[in-house]
């Protein structure tokens, strides 16, 4: 893929999983550099970007995020000097101005064929989205893609219109281990059920507390991982028809977080899952996600599933992958280089190409260049097991049905109209 045309890429979000940064200081998660910078510019190091933007809404954050990057990713990885190329980054708004729509402003400077990556607070991911895909310009969103499945079904109408690659940043289809367990899923016949539960610790209300309760939830936030996860597996063999949610209260509304008082701590969502072959074959899955995990754990997000077939069944432990590091003052950490590899390769540079947070984004990359390459089509993608707009509808579809169950106490169907998934 040498001969493909270098992507230039404009990073909205400039928070924990962007930069590492949390307006706080430094990430205390196990993202304390981020992600989606670190990998931007190695892939611009690599050859595969072009020119690289950073937008937020507060431009005064810039130069502590500057010298955030410079000390932890320029002083740290050979050839990532953050002073110049490949680090350097136009940022927007301008430092002094504050402006929720700044993203505006810096993708109109933007050309068809250019990519943003959208990491903002959930009830964003949507607006940021559409302006610009209307505009020729290639989406990855983190999950949830969007909060409500009307919008999300306007995502997937509005990237074929326009011809632009939109995916998901589901990046747990990128680990071996998910991936393997969904191939071999497929050989245990009629799905029956599914179990996940996924927390991370109460100190995350301190960096989650300006938006949680208010634009989103933590079944939005978390639970997004493994419903897609769950979908992927059955698609194809099988369709859920039908979401009953409930949620614990009261830690995240109390000292010291004091979120709104619409925070829920954990949610769970029972979801019915009907065969597409055989109409005798029901299975059900229950998906639970909280916010007010313990401290000091020795994990960052506790993450585990269940999924059984009637020959057979799985069981994935994602927090504990067999490698646990004991340190006198801070006790035992289990760690996960397979998502991203932080420390350095023997020559110096960074050496975490092969955790899947990473391909989930270069995956992406790729697409879109082979896109503007005119070798692919943004379709094709939905044939390749990717998390593209259309391959997620159903994941928003029974999140979106689980906050509507919370708020009206009541369950919510989903089945399809034509050729578009609603609820009722």
């Amino acid at each position: 893929m040498s001969n493909l045309g270098k992507l230039n890429v404009l990073m909205c979000g400039t928070g924990e999983y962007t930069t590492g940064w949390t307006g706080f200081g430094a990430s205390t998660s196990d993202k304390k550099i981020g992600v989606v910078g670190l990998t931007m510019f190695d892939l611009r190091r690599l050859g595969k970007i072009g020119k690289l933007g950073m937008v937020g809404v507060n431009g005064g954050k810039f130069p502590a995020i500057r010298q955030h990057l410079q000390e932890n990713i320029g002083n740290v990885y050979k050839d990532m000097d953050t002073s110049g190329p490949p680090i350097s980054f136009v940022g927007f708004p301008e430092v002094g101005k504050s402006d929720p729509e700044a993203y505006k402003e810096a993708i109109d400077r933007m050309s068809p064929g250019d990519a943003i990556v959208v990491f903002t607070p959930d009830s964003t991911h949507y607006s940021i989205s559409l302006y610009a895909i209307e505009r020729g310009i290639h989406v990855l969103v983190t999950k949830p893609a969007t909060q409500l499945l009307s919008h999300h079904n306007e995502l997937i109408v509005a990237a074929r219109k326009h011809n632009v690659v939109c995916f998901v940043e589901h990046h747990k289809r990128f680990d071996p281990v998910y991936s393997d367990a969904k191939a071999r899923a497929q050989a245990l016949g009629e799905f029956n059920f599914f179990n996940a539960w996924m927390s991370q610790p109460k100190s995350q209300l301190e960096t989650f507390r300006a938006w949680a309760g208010k634009d989103s939830d933590i079944s939005y936030y978390l639970s997004s991982h493994h419903i897609d996860i769950c979908c992927w597996i059955l698609q194809d063999k099988a369709i859920p028809t039908r979401v009953v949610a409930s949620a614990a209260t009261g830690i995240a509304t109390g000292e010291p977080y004091n979120c709104v008082p619409e925070t829920e701590d954990t949610i769970t969502l029972l979801v019915d899952w009907q065969s597409i072959s055989s109409p005798r074959h029901k299975g059900v899955a229950v998906y639970t996600a909280s916010w007010t995990a313990p401290l000091k754990a020795g994990i960052h997000s506790a993450q585990h599933w269940y999924y059984m077939g009637e020959k057979g069944d799985i069981n994935v432990d994602q927090a504990h992958r067999g490698y646990d590091i004991t340190v006198d003052e801070s006790g035992k950490t289990w760690y996960n280089p397979f998502y991203m590899k932080y420390s350095p390769s023997e020559s110096g540079h960074f050496d975490g190409q092969r955790g899947y947070g990473y391909i989930s984004i270069e995956k992406f990359v790729d697409a879109a260049r082979e896109v503007n390459a005119g070798i692919a089509k943004p379709s094709d993608y939905d044939g390749h097991g990717y998390p593209t707009i259309a391959n997620t509808v159903l994941t928003t579809a029974i999140l979106n049905a689980g906050r509507i169950s919370l708020d009206e106490k009541r369950a919510v169907g989903i089945k399809k109209n034509g050729d578009e998934w609603i609820l009722e």
